[in-house]
């Protein structure tokens, strides 16, 4: 299995204390998220920000990255994209954790779309719980499942459209339901009039989420 890269945003300076890792879009890459740093370091100063590209090419075009082919949207088929993407995305958040000297609670994850889909069905089967977890206009992936699957339990914010055109507005209080069920704290935001996107107010949302969830490596 080759290993994830993709931009990054560092700390204007000193070594990161903290750490966010943000996951695309299908049939993005890294460069669509990485822009979103500079707008979040306001809020987390001491921050890195790593956006990997997606393990596949998209399959449905000649360019851009996937975690995993949504030719086919069945559950089923759903639950084995983001099973083939988990240890993708585990090695790479051990590898931040790694070049900073990071423990769990100081790093994050960032989902959009497809990339909530990875985050959430990774973040909690992870022995030991990640600082927090933003998605964007995503979804639970199996959430009948994560009861008995569930290793850890890191705070969540999701937040989505209430006029997304991609992924349906219910698809958030599913997902909210299945985390709740599992014992996962988890806060949401819906954006009244907003399609399959993110806006400034979810932005600032996630900003003061991640800053007060993501604990600096130095601190007590």
């Amino acid at each position: 299995m080759q290993g994830l890269s993709g931009p990054s945003v560092l700390p204007r300076e000193g070594r990161p204390r903290r750490a966010v890792v943000m996951l695309h879009g299908v049939g993005a890459d890294g460069r669509d998220l990485i822009g979103l740093a500079p707008q979040l370091q306001r809020r987390l100063p001491d921050c890195a920000f790593h956006a990997p590209d997606g393990p596949f090419p998209f399959d449905m075009a000649p360019f851009g990255r996937q975690w995993f082919s949504l030719g086919d949207m069945s559950p089923t088929a759903l639950l084995a994209g983001v099973e083939r993407a988990r240890p993708y995305v585990d090695a790479f958040l051990d590898q931040v954790m790694e070049r900073w000297g990071l423990r769990p609670a100081s790093v994050g994850l960032l989902g959009f779309s497809q990339g909530t889909m990875v985050a959430l069905h990774v973040a909690p089967r992870r022995p030991r719980a990640p600082g927090a977890v933003v998605g964007f206009s995503g979804a639970l992936v199996a959430p009948e499942r994560l009861v008995a699957e569930v290793r850890s339990r890191p705070p969540v914010l999701l937040v989505h459209g209430d006029a997304d055109e991609v992924v349906p507005a219910e698809m958030l209080m599913q997902a909210v339901w299945g985390l709740q069920k599992a014992g996962i704290p988890v806060q949401w935001l819906l954006r009244p009039g907003l399609g399959h996107g993110i806006d400034p107010v979810g932005l600032e949302a996630a900003a003061r989420f991640l800053a007060d969830h993501l604990v600096p490596v130095d601190a007590d």
